[in-house]
């Protein structure tokens, strides 16, 4: 049995080894059948390749010298052409008729295109370097003839010559060649006749006169070509011929080429007004010449042109910006500093810096100063002299004020009878000491003044920019409003430095007076006066800074603003009012107080120190009722500058302290 399986197993691996055998067998004959077969089939293609290279071969040669036998031909036709026409006499067809002359350089013109084609395509030949001095000759006569026919129909008025010669020039790809012609033969003639430095310079408006005259010459001189190429109205679009822009390629550039070598001063930015008037003029004329354009693919093609930018670079913009910015700034920055000086007669502000910064404002959007491709300077210049504005009063208000004179020495007031004779003059110049102060509260005011009327005027300026802005194409004018809102919160940031100076000024002013309050014991005390009935002059002088103010401020301030200076100074100095007017009557009470201590040690003293000659009210008694009498008075002069006296802070508390002293003064009588 298991021989019978080692039988089995030699047989299946003999049937294996002889399977592998067969495939590999197999495998190689197929192999080298395809290698036999793809061999023979890239001969066969290589064979057709060849065939069909020498056939293309066969067919470019054979192309070439079609061309070549065209380009003979060509050259043979026109020559024949020109040979004919140079055999005839005096009456010949150019001269008798102008006309056919024309068609038959049309004709000529076709050929010769036909000529140049195929000439082009047969580079490199042999034979067509043969030709090729045929051909030159050819080229000089058709453009001599050319020339000489376009030249003869401009000063003939020959419509039906120019127009022939325009498509000639045209078929033969001549356009600028043509054009070219009418800029040396029609145009520079003009320029020459009309650009003269002489005659510009020896009038005012010689510059205007001259440009109105190079105006004149397109609707005069190039009516015929406008008429022909189908920039005029008037002319037939189905007989025009297309390509030509002589405006744009013939009279722009001899105009301007004649002006900048002939008149180059008028580009001169040395004098800012005589810059600005040529300057406007030539813009001017640049702007009426563009209406003379037959379309709108024309201007581009002017704007476009290399003489139009030449011409706009010409005028150096940066220098004649740099100098009116040192004008208009320069204005400004030295009548900041010749300080708060009154302006002019007349004047919508109240400060010479307020006129000057306004004029400055209005003058760069002027007529006579602002130029449309300055624009975005001269709105930095406007936000520039804004911000120096409120850079000036800022260092105005926060200037240290002048030091507080030293305090006088102690002497008697004048009694309350004497008091509106005797009420001391202020100098709103300067401080009550005599020492010259940094700020007037007058100027105060006016610098508060002209703040809101520099506000209110934003909208004016705004109007002013807008309108500018327009004309160059400018529409998002929100970003200029929202800088010019900057500008007005600029000017309103000096507004609470000006407000703490001008409470701090008058608080010390009226406080100087209020002060003399700790004097009105001397009045009274051992001089035997009558009983007080009216208050006491110092507070009239107290008050008078403030009186002056609301004086000042009517009708250039708002009423609000004037009042809260009010309050918060009366606020102040009713604070410090209540201190001294506490400080007297304790200082009242302890001398009344100490002498009925005496007076009871003393028991049968006579009381004549305390009392008046025939037993009236004590010295002590009047002191309390003069304090009284001002303090009323001054709630009284409080209600007629038109505060409510619940508004001032400590003042209800220091009617009540002197409410107090009155009773205790009735008491006492």
């Amino acid at each position: 049995m298991k021989s019978s399986n080692k039988y089995t197993e030699r047989l299946d691996l003999l049937l294996v080894r002889l399977f592998v055998l067969i495939q590999a067998f197999f495998t190689l004959h197929i192999s080298f059948f395809w290698q036999s077969l793809r061999s023979c089939v890239s001969e066969v293609i290589q064979g057709i390749d060849n065939q069909l290279s020498k056939q293309e071969d066969l067919h470019k040669k054979k192309v070439c010298v079609l061309r070549l036998i065209q380009v003979v031909r060509s050259v043979e036709k026109i020559e024949k052409i020109l040979h004919s026409q140079s055999s005839k006499d005096s009456s010949s067809l150019e001269i008798s008729s102008p006309l056919l002359a024309g068609q038959i350089l049309e004709r000529m013109a076709t050929e010769f295109n036909q000529l140049q084609f195929h000439a082009v395509q047969s580079k490199g030949m042999p034979l067509l370097d043969k030709v090729r001095p045929r051909i030159a000759g050819i080229t000089s006569m058709l453009q001599q003839s050319l020339e000489g026919l376009l030249i003869e129909g401009l000063q003939t008025s020959n419509v039906d010559m120019v127009r022939h010669c325009l498509r000639t020039y045209a078929t033969i790809d001549k356009t600028r060649d043509a054009e070219a012609l009418v800029g040396q033969v029609l145009v520079k003639p003009y320029m020459d006749q009309v650009i003269v430095e002489e005659a510009v310079k020896s009038n005012p408006s010689g510059l205007q006169l001259m440009y109105s005259r190079l105006l004149d010459f397109v609707p005069h001189h190039c009516r015929l070509l406008r008429e022909v190429t189908g920039g005029a109205i008037s002319s037939d679009r189905a007989d025009t011929v297309p390509g030509y822009d002589f405006l744009v390629n013939s009279v722009w550039p001899e105009m301007i080429k004649a002006i900048e070598e002939r008149l180059a001063y008028i580009f001169n930015p040395g004098n800012p007004e005589i810059f600005y008037e040529r300057y406007s003029v030539s813009v001017d004329f640049v702007r009426r010449f563009e209406q003379q354009c037959s379309s709108q693919a024309s201007v581009k093609r002017l704007r476009l042109h290399p003489k139009y930018t030449s011409f706009n670079n010409k005028w150096n913009l940066p220098v004649y910006f740099q100098l009116r910015y040192r004008e208009i700034a320069g204005r400004l920055e030295n009548t900041i500093g010749e300080g708060l000086e009154a302006p002019p007669a007349g004047s919508a502000f109240h400060l010479q810096v307020s006129e000057v910064l306004w004029s400055c404002l209005v003058r760069c959007w002027s007529d006579q100063v602002y130029l449309s491709p300055l624009a975005h300077r001269f709105w930095k210049l406007t936000l520039q002299l804004y911000s120096r504005y409120a850079k000036f009063l800022d260092e105005v208000l926060m200037k240290s004020p002048a030091p507080e004179a030293p305090k006088e020495p102690s002497r008697p007031l004048p009694s309350s009878a004497s008091s509106t004779s005797s009420r001391a003059s202020l100098d709103e110049g300067g401080s009550e000491s005599g020492g010259p102060a940094s700020l007037s509260t007058k100027q105060l005011v006016y610098i508060a003044a002209d703040i809101q009327k520099l506000q209110e005027k934003i909208p004016e300026l705004s109007e002013m920019v807008r309108q500018r802005l327009d004309a160059i194409g400018i529409k998002n004018f929100a970003v200029v409003e929202d800088a010019l809102a900057d500008s007005k919160a600029c000017l309103s940031s000096s507004i609470p430095s000006l407000n703490t100076r001008m409470t701090q000024q008058l608080t010390e002013r009226c406080c100087r007076f209020l002060k003399s309050a700790s004097e009105v014991p001397r009045l009274y005390r051992r001089t035997n006066k009558d009983l007080p009935v009216r208050p006491s002059a110092y507070m009239d002088n107290a008050l008078r800074p403030l009186h002056q103010l609301l004086t000042d401020s009517t009708g250039l301030v708002n009423p609000q603003t004037a009042q809260e200076w009010l309050r918060v100074t009366l606020s102040d100095c009713t604070q410090k009012y209540y201190e001294t007017i506490s400080e007297v009557l304790s200082s009242v009470k302890k001398m009344e107080d100490s002498l009925k201590r005496l007076k009871q040690a003393r028991k049968g003293a006579t009381a004549a120190v305390t009392t008046g000659a025939n037993g009236g009210p004590t010295d002590d008694s009047k002191i309390r009722l003069q304090l009284a009498l001002d303090v009323e008075y001054l709630g009284e002069q409080i209600q007629k500058m038109g505060l409510q006296p619940s508004s001032i802070s400590m003042l209800s508390s220091l009617m009540e302290l002197v409410k107090e002293a009155r009773e205790l003064a009735e008491q006492n009588q």
